[in-house]
């Protein structure tokens, strides 16, 4: 079914590329690939070219078979859609083991794969949005679990290596992936993410590539014109003359930015995406300074802070949705993904109906609102939803912290015999007091674990 949805996205979307982003930015490099000239396809990257590279053995693949041009659009499309195809598997299948109900995990499935802000990515030519965040969760989810060794925590780090490479909003991640990882696995994922994003990254810088050195500049920190309604900043803008985007268009009611917008959008995403795993850090450090000893209980503590880390990693991405001047219909996309692996792996029968409302109501924003109000209207009902459910998150995972010391209980057994209660997060509660071992004789047998 996962295949099934992927083909329907791609049958739908994928009918051509004039007049898109891919016709404009990727197309040059990728038909200099495919005749052969792999140092002028590197040159011709644009800013995003680490997508370029990742996916650059696929636009080789239409050769086999004499495909044209339109082959090559498709198949470098291709592993973006079967990204979110595993992605959604293996979603379903821990809901299955956790008992979930089928109506909840095909919703899951729905919103994986069968978005429509999906469609409209591929409208536009950045299916990459897809695999990024699908290697964002990714990389998530291999730095949690019962048990993360130094091969795990290597694995985590190449998918998050991966995914800055596509594209640099992915730096929001890193944040997140640590929080999830044990304290000694940290190393390594970094070094991973560091030695995998160079190999991607390395060649388009050592060859000088014009558009990957100029625009990675520009989308940094320089001041743009792009001003678009869904985001926080619109209503600083001014109504002045009339305001044309790409090819001409022309975009009534459309405002003409402030310059600091532009010089403070972009580094302040990446300053939120640093101070917000911070502030999540010491929470989870307080209430340890000064408590006994802990007590491990690696299973329970790796299922919170995966948890934990997801919804963080959501929030971030939701947050950058809002903060970005050039905010698009296929930002979204990553954050949906965070916030439904989140939602699907709570404990308990629950829908995912943030991550499905978030869909709709995003869908709503970007497709079915710029025909029927205006641009004012537009960034309105946008900061109506975005900043309501941002604070919710917020809240969610910081009172999570808090409660950490008064969450649920787990009876071990410590390598004494003597019990124990532990609380979320390996915190030790209590001590049972010194176990009495039976001296006397009885009728019924003693057992051989003393106080029993």
């Amino acid at each position: 079914m996962a295949g099934a949805g992927c083909a329907t996205m791609a049958w739908l979307g994928l009918y051509g590329f004039a007049w898109n982003d891919y016709d404009t930015e990727a197309r040059g490099a990728f038909e200099a690939l495919t005749h052969g000239h792999l140092l002028e396809f590197l040159r011709l990257a644009p800013a995003y070219g680490g997508t370029l590279v990742e996916r650059a053995p696929f636009a080789l693949l239409p050769g086999l078979w004499g495909g044209g041009q339109l082959a090559v659009y498709r198949m470098v499309a291709a592993p973006c859609l079967l990204a979110s195809a595993a992605l959604a598997v293996w979603l379903l299948a821990r809901m299955r083991v956790q008992g979930s109900s089928r109506l909840a995990r095909g919703l899951t499935l729905g919103v994986c794969v069968a978005n429509p802000l999906t469609l409209r990515a591929l409208e536009l030519g950045h299916p990459e949005e897809l695999l990024g965040g699908c290697l964002c969760v990714a990389a998530v989810l291999l730095a949690s679990g019962r048990s993360v060794g130094r091969r795990r925590a290597l694995w985590s780090g190449a998918a998050l290596g991966l995914a800055i490479a596509n594209k640099e909003w992915a730096l929001l991640a890193i944040g997140p992936v640590l929080l999830a990882l044990p304290p000694g696995r940290r190393r390594w994922c970094l070094i991973s993410a560091a030695a995998v994003s160079a190999a991607v990254l390395g060649p388009l810088a050592l060859v000088g590539s014009s558009g990957f050195l100029a625009s990675t500049r520009a989308v940094a920190s320089a001041p743009s014109a792009i001003f678009q309604p869904w985001q926080v900043w619109w209503f600083f803008g001014h109504h002045g003359p009339l305001v044309h985007g790409l090819f001409g268009a022309v975009k009534p009611g459309y405002r003409t930015p402030p310059a600091w917008t532009g010089q403070i959008s972009h580094p302040l995403i990446l300053l939120v995406g640093l101070l917000l795993p911070m502030a999540v850090w010491l929470k989870r450090r307080r209430p340890r300074r000064g408590a006994a000893p802990q007590l491990s209980a690696p299973t329970a503590a790796g299922v919170l802070a995966r948890r934990e880390a997801l919804l963080a990693l959501s929030l971030l991405l939701l947050l950058r949705c809002v903060l970005d001047t050039w905010d698009a219909v296929y930002y979204p996309i990553p954050f949906v993904f965070a916030l439904l692996a989140w939602e699907a792996l709570r404990p308990g029968e629950r829908l995912p109906l943030l991550a499905l409302s978030s869909s709709v109501l995003a869908w709503v924003s970007f497709q079915w609102l710029p025909a029927h109000a205006s641009a004012d209207a537009q960034a309105g009902f946008f900061l109506a939803w975005t900043l309501p459910l941002a604070a919710v998150l917020c809240a969610i995972l910081f009172r999570a912290q808090r409660q950490h010391g008064h969450g649920r209980s787990w009876v071990l057994w410590s390598a004494g015999g003597q019990e124990m209660t532990v609380r979320a997060l390996d915190r030790l509660v209590r001590t049972a007091g010194a176990p009495v071992v039976t001296t006397s004789r009885s009728s019924i047998r003693t057992p051989r674990r003393p106080g029993r």
